[in-house]
């Protein structure tokens, strides 16, 4: 069995802690793992290999998060757009042998009771063995508004429903045959691709053309951008899952969240005797049920109650509970705004390491930049600024217009507007380096590679 993992997400629901090229899978929200990292090792005893699906801008992030957990993935399929969950399955079964066994899985969910997942997976193999595709109803704790439903009797898939309103959830919660969509399916690749070519042919032949013109080399399948375009948007329950006739479901109560909001957080998190998250960095005085989240500035809370307050290097979020799903409306200002806080934190990663934004105005900018050992950045040039570069950790070799340099520890670099240049890390251990941008346009878009 393959574990085909999909890494895709906007990082809207849990904004500012989540962003566009770091959203929700990547942080490591309730452990010292990201919940990427958690559903690899969930299903690396239950798998021989995974399928890592991502959009091409966190590749290398997934990549360093499966290094530090000592996980090799099988292949990575990297989409330069989204286009939903029913095509990048498609393109994860072109992929492999037609009676490959497929355990579908997003990445940044949560599962507490791992043993009865492990007992849910196998009754789902007998069942997908017999060319059927399964998915997994959650048992529902309480009547939620923000998932789809299953409705079930035993086994068989009675039908699919839409978010419900509150009145309508609680009668789904009454009637006991109803259960969350969880979003992972368990299938033979050829059945799957048999039934979306029947009922979405349109993906289906879009989406072959797509993997047929892709670059492969080694374990990595690019798509080109014009042919993940043409793709038709949609999810696998619509596309598939709702048509189909071979569809079964297994009924799971397996201590599962999507964390898809900042309430489902807080339910998760260590709370002290007034019901307030913990954290180190926070002091309450009178204060209780709040959600406090802070990794630098102390933050101290006074005869407050019910509050969510998320505070990141670049930027604060002030909620009541209950009111956080607004937070969307929040990221779509930002996006109206060309803001690069929806996209980025301060700190961005990079196949060669990442850098933090340290001080930014108009006309400067400073950073510290991380290059990993044996890493490099690529040969470019700016045409609106110049750059100076201090080493303060490691040894970098620097070259500039051809011309090689090695700067140790305490020494500097001054490269001018236009001249071509990069920086490697020769050395054993991580390459610390102060960057001063100075100039008058200083944004990431000044870069001809």
């Amino acid at each position: 069995m393959i574990n085909v993992i999909l890494c895709g997400g906007n990082g809207t629901r849990l904004w500012p802690l989540s962003r566009t090229l770091y959203p929700k899978q990547f942080n490591k929200l309730i452990s010292n793992q990201s919940l990427f990292q958690m559903t690899a090792l969930r299903n690396r005893e239950l798998c021989d290999q995974a399928i890592i699906v991502s959009n091409e801008e966190q590749y290398f992030l997934a990549l360093d998060h499966l290094e530090e957990i000592n996980i090799t993935a099988g292949q990575f399929l990297l989409e330069p757009v989204g286009r939903n969950t029913a095509p990048a399955i498609a393109l994860a079964c072109f992929a492999v042998e037609e009676e490959e066994l497929l355990l579908v899985t997003p990445s940044d969910h949560i599962v507490k009771n791992t043993s009865h997942y492990t007992e849910c997976i196998n009754s789902a193999k007998q069942l997908a063995e017999q060319d059927y595709m399964v998915t997994f109803g959650i048992t529902p704790g309480y009547p939620e508004t923000g998932f789809g439903y299953i409705e079930s009797s035993g086994f068989d898939v009675i039908s699919f429903k839409e978010k419900p309103d509150k009145i309508l959830a609680e009668h789904y919660i009454k009637r006991g045959n109803y259960y969350w969509n969880s979003g992972m399916f368990l299938f033979k690749a050829g059945l799957f691709l048999r039934e979306l070519k029947e009922h979405a042919p349109e993906i289906y032949e879009q989406s072959l053309n797509a993997y047929n013109h892709a670059k492969k080399r080694d374990s990595i399948v690019r798509i080109m951008k014009e042919d993940m375009l043409a793709i038709p948007s949609d999810s696998i329950d619509f596309a598939v899952m709702e048509r189909s006739s071979s569809v079964k479901m297994i009924p799971s109560d397996i201590g599962w969240s999507d964390l898809g909001s900042f309430e489902a957080l807080y339910a998760e998190l260590p709370r002290d005797e007034d019901d307030n998250t913990t954290n180190e960095k926070v002091i309450g005085v009178d204060s209780k049920r709040n959600l406090v989240i802070s990794d630098e500035r102390l933050i101290a809370t006074i005869d407050v109650e019910d509050l969510i307050i998320i505070d990141t290097p670049d930027a604060l979020l002030i909620s009541k509970q209950g009111s956080s799903q607004k937070v969307k409306a929040v990221v779509e200002v930002l996006k109206e705004q060309n803001s690069e806080l929806c996209d980025n934190h301060v700190t961005a990663y990079r196949p060669w390491g990442h850098h933090t934004v340290l001080d930014y105005t108009e006309n400067y900018k400073i950073k510290k930049v991380i290059v990993k050992p044996g890493r490099k950045l690529s040969s470019q040039r700016h045409y609106h600024r110049n750059e100076h570069w201090i080493v303060v950790r490691g040894t970098a070799l620097v070259t500039i217009n051809g011309v090689e340099t090695l700067l140790r520890t305490n020494e500097s670099t001054f490269i001018r507007m236009g001249e071509e240049h990069l920086v490697e890390n020769p050395g054993k251990i991580d390459l610390c380096l102060i960057e001063v941008q100075v100039g008058d346009y200083v944004k990431e878009d000044d870069v001809i590679r």
